[in-house]
């Protein structure tokens, strides 16, 4: 299904409300309140949070300039959110133009960072 005004909207709720959560389970610290972005382990991140049946995530060329890695979290069937580590480098050689108007974005799938990223572990988020 196209994304809409409205489940855009959504989407970017959900997104920066899960980020949130996942960057406290994960004692990262949040850098500003406009992005996911936050410094976790010594390093800059940003967190992205795909719905079960999301298969990628993107981040926009800009903010990807000033990363060491994208922290990719996967809704499980279950509900729990499965978070990996991959570092800039494999997410730009991995990605693709999303059709974006914006900022361009890159996005990349669910399963480069399953075989390529550093699983975290598995959260539930309420």
């Amino acid at each position: 299904m196209p994304q809409n005004k409205d489940t855009g909207a959504e989407g970017n709720r959900f997104g920066r409300d899960c980020g949130k959560k996942i960057a406290t389970l994960l004692k990262a610290t949040k850098l500003n309140t406009t992005s996911n972005e936050c410094e976790f382990n010594g390093q800059r991140v940003v967190i992205k949070c795909a719905r079960v049946k999301t298969n990628s995530v993107a981040v926009t060329h800009r903010m990807l300039e000033g990363l060491q890695a994208v922290l990719g979290v996967f809704q499980q069937e279950d509900g729990s959110y499965t978070v990996f580590r991959l570092p800039t480098e494999v997410y730009r050689t991995n990605m693709r133009l999303t059709p974006s108007r914006g900022a361009s974005e890159g996005q990349v799938n669910r399963s480069v960072f399953e075989q390529h990223g550093t699983g975290l572990g598995v959260f539930r988020v309420s």
